[in-house]
């Protein structure tokens, strides 16, 4: 199958620096992907490239099977929602949604029946008279969103766009999009820095680090096989647990040691990659049982500092060996400051680490 879009050895630089070299990904039709990473990354950088806003030093850059690397914004066949709403403020909702096609040239019917259509998806129809200044923060986005729309194109690129709103409408809109993008089958592209919106709503996460894509995947492989210590670190709130130590091989039997701590690792899923040196142990909180033990899990032993209550849930914090851990259990279990617990490890779900950060 052809890609939606595809990305040929890109480099950006701005003067001598570097900010993405070689860096290449194919996106397929009706494929969401979320580019994700921190601040400084390359995301947003990367998504301006495509979207022609951003001139690149070297590689190439097909949408549709076109290849763009040079065409206009306007002739790429793409639809853009920014992170700021960039609405008209003297224009009603109607007027905002039906600009672009207006200076398109689009024959009056055809605009009219765009918006109509776009304004019932995002449920604008009763607005269509409001100027910006009379919606909500919501209601602006949507308006943003549905001035993409209108265009009726095959790729959609969205730049953080629901960073600006309050946390009960980032979660009703992130909503939206997903539905969005599944009534309309198109492929979208989406920047956040944001890991809930990037798990909830891509079929696959690219996550970034310093203009280089670190691991390209569905959200619960990067989730639970994250391919290297960044993704492990960056992925997951709280974030995995690490205990460093070294993996020892011992009649053939794996074991991973620290500070005294020994733990059988026969029960870890990719026992043949594991050799002897310098390993990093990771571990989810949600995978660190308070009753481990009576599961026949092998235990650490520490000293409770913080209970975080989360209603559903109760993050515990423990010290072990200077370092501070965490672990999730139900919101019902109770754990006092400064009493002793051991918590067991689901070896099966564990990450284990080489000296260089690279998943075993």
């Amino acid at each position: 199958m052809q890609p939606a879009v595809s990305i040929k050895d890109l480099k950006i630089a701005y003067g001598d620096h570097a900010v993405i070299e070689k860096l290449s990904i194919d996106i397929a039709p009706r494929e969401f992907v979320v580019l994700l990473g921190p601040s400084g990354c390359g995301k947003s950088t990367l998504l301006n490239a495509i979207a022609g806003l951003q001139d690149i030093a070297d590689g190439e850059m097909w949408i549709s099977g076109k290849n763009v690397t040079w065409d206009e914004p306007k002739d790429r066949g793409i639809g853009m929602v920014f992170q700021s709403y960039a609405l008209y403020p003297r224009m009603t909702v109607r007027k905002n949604l039906s600009f672009g096609l207006r200076v398109a040239g689009l024959p009056k019917a055809e605009i009219e029946a765009r918006v109509a259509r776009t304004a019932s998806l995002l449920h604008l129809d009763k607005l269509l008279d409001r100027r910006p200044s009379e919606l909500s923060g919501g209601q602006r986005q949507r308006v943003a969103i549905g001035r993409a729309l209108v265009r009726e194109v095959d790729v959609f690129l969205f730049d953080e766009p629901l960073s600006n709103l309050d946390a009960k409408l980032r979660n009703e809109l992130r909503v939206e999009i997903k539905k969005l993008h599944q009534s309309l089958g198109n492929t979208m592209i989406y920047v956040t820095h944001d890991q809930v919106e990037a798990l909830t709503l891509a079929d696959r996460i690219a996550i970034m680090k310093d203009g280089v894509i670190q691991q390209l995947a569905a959200p619960s492989e990067i989730y639970h096989r994250p391919a290297n210590l960044f993704v492990a670190g960056f992925i997951g709130a709280p974030a995995m647990n690490f205990i460093e130590g070294r993996t020892a091989l011992e009649t053939g039997t794996p074991v991973f040691e620290s500070n005294g701590l020994r733990i059988d690792l026969s029960g870890y899923p990719f026992l043949t990659s594991i050799k002897a040196g310098p390993t990093t142990l990771g571990i989810r909180p949600e995978h660190l049982a308070p009753d481990g033990a009576a599961r026949g899990w092998p235990t650490i032993l520490g000293t409770v500092s913080v209970v975080e209550p989360m209603g559903a849930d109760t993050v515990i914090w423990f010290d072990l060996a200077g370092d501070s851990l965490s672990c999730r259990v139900m919101g019902d279990v109770a754990f006092a400051p400064k009493t002793r617990i051991a918590p067991g490890l689901d070896i099966a779900k564990i990450s284990l680490f080489d000296a260089h950060g690279a998943r075993l």
